[in-house]
């Protein structure tokens, strides 16, 4: 049944995908993960974050993913954890092509909007990222 599940949401997504290349001017920002969708279908929601991603991609699409701590003043603890990547439209999808000194790897954007971004990984996990909106302590 969870598979059933799965497959469901996939084509759902693929019926309902709008043009990938839209996507790229919404990538940049700061991203907060909401929930994620395990590919046995199992559900993780996120409550408490003390990281978020921040993406920024230039007119060429290559760009950097960096891991930030949020802090009470409003400002950003950049920790060591960082990643390159090359943007790129395939078959109707725009995938993210990662490289390390260790590992390369590829993901690919579901969705991409102001206030909400899906990522799909290899292992058919999908990431569920709302934007982020620093605490207000006023």
């Amino acid at each position: 049944m969870r598979h059933f599940v799965i497959l469901l949401f996939v084509l759902i997504n693929i019926s309902c995908k709008k043009n990938p290349e839209s996507f790229i001017e919404h990538i940049n920002g700061y991203w907060e993960i909401e929930k994620v969708i395990l590919a046995s279908g199992e559900e993780r929601d996120y409550t408490y974050n003390e990281f978020i991603d921040y993406f920024q991609v230039s007119d060429d699409l290559k760009g950097i993913r960096k891991k930030l701590k949020p802090t009470l003043r409003g400002t950003f603890e950049t920790t060591d954890d960082s990643e390159n990547f090359i943007l790129k439209i395939e078959n109707d999808s725009l995938n993210i092509y990662y490289k390390t000194l260790f590992s390369s790897w590829k993901e690919t954007i579901l969705l991409a909007t102001n206030q909400e971004l899906k990522i799909i990984d290899s292992h058919k996990n999908v990431f569920i990222y709302k934007q982020y909106k620093s605490l207000n302590l006023n």
